[in-house]
C-alpha cells in the first residue's frame, strides 16, 4: 500500500505551481531541504519521477501532470471539508482566502479590510492580488474562496454577484484642464497610455475606444495605474481610471480628470465564488460589507464628482 500524505501533496503542488525549490519551499513556509527530502520520499513512495529538474528548471514528469490533476482534486475536496465545517459555525470565523484584481485592490481593500476586521474579529483574512484569469484559476482550484473582479466572468460553475457600477474617467494633463472631453473616435488617434496585457481594464479601454486588442499601437503599457497617472503628469500620453481610484492617483500627479458624454465607459464589480463552495451563506454576508465599503467610499467621492460634472 502506498502511503501519502497530505503535506506531501500539498508540497507536490506548491513545487508543480512555482517550478522552482526555492519559491515553492517560500511559499509553503518550509526550509528547501526540507522541501526536496519531502518530494524525494513522495516519489519513492510512488516508485517513479514526478519532476525533471534541471540547472534551471524543474518541470512535471508525464506522470506527474497527470498525478497533479488527480492531487488539485483531492486537495479541493480536504479544503471543501474543512469549508463545510465553517459553514456549520453561524458566525464568520477562521481563514478567509479573498482575491482582488490589482486595478481594485489598492482602493478598496484598506476600508474593507477594516470593516471585516471590526465585524468579525475571529476571520483570519488572506489576500491574493493578482489578474483576472489567475484569480479564476485559483478559484476553480479551490487556492481561493472568492474574489472580486470586473463582471462577467462567464464561468458555469461560479455564482456572480454585481456590487456596484462605477466609470471609467480620463486623465489628461493638469494644462488640458477644462478642454473638450474627447470623444471615442478622437482618442484613437492620441498617445493612449494602457496597463499591460493581461488586465482585464486595459480590455475595457480598448473597446470603448473600438480599438482591437493585440494590434500594434504607440503608447505605453505600464504595470500599475500609478505609473500611467504619473506619465500622463509628465505629458506623456492620456489615460483611463476607475472612479475609486482617482483620490489616490491623482494626488501626486500634475493632471485633470474628465468625464466622458455619454455614452460613458463603465465597469461593473461583483463578487465570484464557486457554486458548490459551503461558505455561500457567509460569503453572501460578506459581499454586503464589500458593498457597503464601495458605498463609503462613493461617499467620499461626491464632492469631487460634482466638480468633474461641470467638464463634461
Amino acid at each position: 500500500m502506498i502511503n501519502l500524505t497530505l503535506k506531501q501533496l500539498r508540497y507536490f503542488m506548491a513545487l508543480a505551481q512555482h517550478g522552482h525549490f526555492g519559491r515553492a519551499a517560500e511559499a509553503s513556509a518550509i526550509s528547501q531541504p526540507a522541501l526536496s527530502m519531502q518530494i524525494k520520499e513522495l516519489e519513492e513512495s510512488l516508485g517513479t519521477a514526478l519532476f525533471e529538474r534541471s540547472a534551471r528548471h524543474v518541470r512535471l514528469t508525464s506522470f506527474g501532470e497527470e498525478f497533479a490533476l488527480r492531487v488539485r482534486d483531492i486537495l479541493r475536496s480536504v479544503d471543501e471539508l474543512g469549508d463545510l465545517a465553517r459553514a456549520s459555525h453561524d458566525r464568520l470565523v477562521g481563514r478567509l482566502r479573498i482575491g482582488v484584481i490589482p486595478t481594485i485592490a489598492p482602493y478598496l481593500l484598506p476600508t474593507m479590510i477594516g470593516n471585516l476586521t471590526r465585524m468579525y474579529g475571529e476571520l483570519d483574512i488572506h489576500v491574493r492580488e493578482t489578474m483576472t484569469s489567475r484569480l479564476i484559476r485559483e478559484l476553480s482550484e479551490g487556492q481561493l474562496d472568492a474574489a472580486i473582479l470586473a463582471l462577467p466572468v462567464s464561468e458555469p460553475s461560479f455564482t456572480e454577484l454585481p456590487l456596484f457600477t462605477e466609470e471609467l474617467l480620463l486623465v489628461r494633463p493638469g494644462a488640458d484642464e477644462g478642454k473638450p472631453v474627447p470623444t471615442r473616435e478622437m482618442l484613437r488617434e492620441m498617445r493612449l497610455l494602457l496597463l499591460e496585457e493581461g488586465h482585464c481594464f486595459r480590455d475595457q479601454a480598448l473597446s470603448f475606444c473600438n480599438i482591437q486588442s493585440g494590434l500594434p499601437r504607440e503608447g505605453l503599457d505600464g504595470t500599475s495605474l500609478s505609473t500611467l497617472v504619473q506619465m500622463v503628469g509628465a505629458g506623456v500620453g492620456v489615460t483611463f481610471i476607475p472612479e475609486m481610484a482617482v483620490a489616490v492617483e491623482t494626488r501626486s500627479a500634475s493632471v485633470s480628470v474628465a468625464r466622458f458624454k455619454s455614452p460613458q465607459p463603465s465597469r461593473t464589480v461583483g463578487m465570484v465564488w464557486r457554486k458548490k463552495n459551503p461558505l455561500t451563506k457567509q460569503l453572501l454576508r460578506i459581499s454586503e460589507i464589500v458593498r457597503h465599503s464601495a458605498d463609503t467610499l462613493r461617499a467620499e467621492r461626491d464632492s469631487l464628482s460634482s466638480s468633474l460634472a461641470s467638464q463634461a
